[in-house]
């Protein structure tokens, strides 16, 4: 299951990580979030030492959300050498998680 990070793990597991990182900002009270954790867990296991996946709760970390514009959850954005690189909104087939993550390699 991806790690659930705030603020002060940010920097050391997304911007900082020599590995690209797909951050899941989610709700708690969010079906379509609720319905996309097993994905993302599965997804963990299969891109296994080639990325990585965490979990932002937006109820909980509002400096992040802002910073990064989070208009909606569940957003997913892919990050690789700290940067910002890509991102999708709502509630998305695995496929085009893929599709996302395949955009680093």
């Amino acid at each position: 299951m991806p790690a659930r990070i705030g603020e002060s793990e940010f920097e050391s597991e997304v911007t900082g990580s020599p590995l690209p990182v797909l951050v899941d900002f989610y709700s708690d009270s969010c079906i379509p979030c609720k319905r996309m954790s097993p994905v993302l867990s599965q997804l963990e296991n299969e891109y296994k030492d080639k990325i990585r996946i965490v979990k932002v709760n937006t109820n909980f970390e509002k400096n992040l959300v802002e910073k990064y514009q989070i208009q909606a959850a569940p957003t997913l954005v892919l990050f690789s050498k700290g940067e910002e690189v890509s991102r999708i909104r709502g509630a998305v087939r695995k496929e085009d998680i893929i599709e996302l993550i395949g955009s680093v390699f």
